[in-house]
């Protein structure tokens, strides 16, 4: 555990036993919201140092383990300073869960942590978030709710984007539909022509789009291993840093990997 971390906190989270184990399973999540948090840290301390302060938004929070772990480690040691020190939000729309999560911030002091029952459509458009958010993160989110906080992010304007994705059946489900078109139209059909290959390449392949989709608007990448495979197969980090130079050739081509993998019926999802 970290110098300064709160035990009560592991303890709700169910990461600690009550009489303060770790169990394996608990291990290899908390070795995992560690890591990421060790990405996340110099991004908020970059904001911090230009601005004063930081908003940071997790979308698809569910239990919020990384919000929580974000603000007793970076916030939590600032609610003295002038500007506040930041705020982070965290969006689900499990009613129990942001229940949950309001009622454990205020067991613990934590006053700078909003929890909001949203959509993604409410969320862009809500009067409870700000205008702009500095970080947005989206921790294992499943299938379309990695797109869902994308747009989010974009929406608001993020500096950073930091994405864990999960499960994604959206692409590979439209490869499937489309299979003996494919196979007329492309040898590239034989990369999925198996089930468990549509699957696995839909899954990369839903990764290169989210990516192209962030370059074309604008963002840096850095794509890398959040752990070792040998404590999760949904592993992939996508880190995307704000700045003023598109990529030029970015939607052009992702227009032509739809087209060419007979997957133009997503483009209203990964082109805009």
């Amino acid at each position: 555990m970290r110098p300064g971390q709160s035990i009560e906190l592991l303890k709700e989270l169910h990461i600690l036993t009550r009489d303060g184990k770790l169990n394996q399973d608990s291990r290899r999540k908390l070795k995992q919201v560690y890591h990421l948090y060790n990405f996340i840290e110099p991004l908020l301390e970059e904001v911090v140092s230009a601005r004063g302060d930081v908003t940071l938004v997790d979308h698809g929070a569910g239990k919020s383990y990384l919000g929580f772990i974000l603000y007793d480690l970076f916030l939590k040691g600032r609610e003295d300073a002038q500007s506040g020190g930041g705020h982070i939000y965290g969006i689900e729309t499990r009613d129990e869960l942001v229940a949950k999560s309001r009622e454990l911030a205020a067991r613990l002091g934590f006053a700078r942590m909003s929890f909001l029952n949203l959509s993604v459509e409410d969320s862009i458009e809500s009067p409870e978030l700000p205008e702009h958010i500095d970080v947005v993160t989206a921790l294992h989110a499943c299938n379309t709710a990695t797109d869902d906080a994308i747009r989010f992010a974009l929406h608001k304007r993020a500096r950073f984007i930091v994405l864990v994705p999960c499960c994604q059946a959206e692409v590979a489900a439209a490869l499937r539909r489309h299979k003996n078109e494919s196979f007329a139209k492309t040898p590239l059909s034989e990369i999925w022509r198996h089930p468990i290959h549509t699957r696995e390449f839909g899954s990369q392949l839903t990764n290169v789009l989210r990516c192209l989709l962030l370059e074309s608007h604008g963002y840096q990448l850095t794509v890398t291993e959040l752990v070792g495979w040998e404590h999760s197969m949904k592993n992939e980090l996508i880190i995307a840093r704000a700045t003023d130079q598109p990529r030029g050739n970015a939607q052009q081509r992702l227009a032509q990997i739809l087209a060419e993998l007979n997957l133009e019926e997503l483009r209203g999802r990964f082109a805009y």
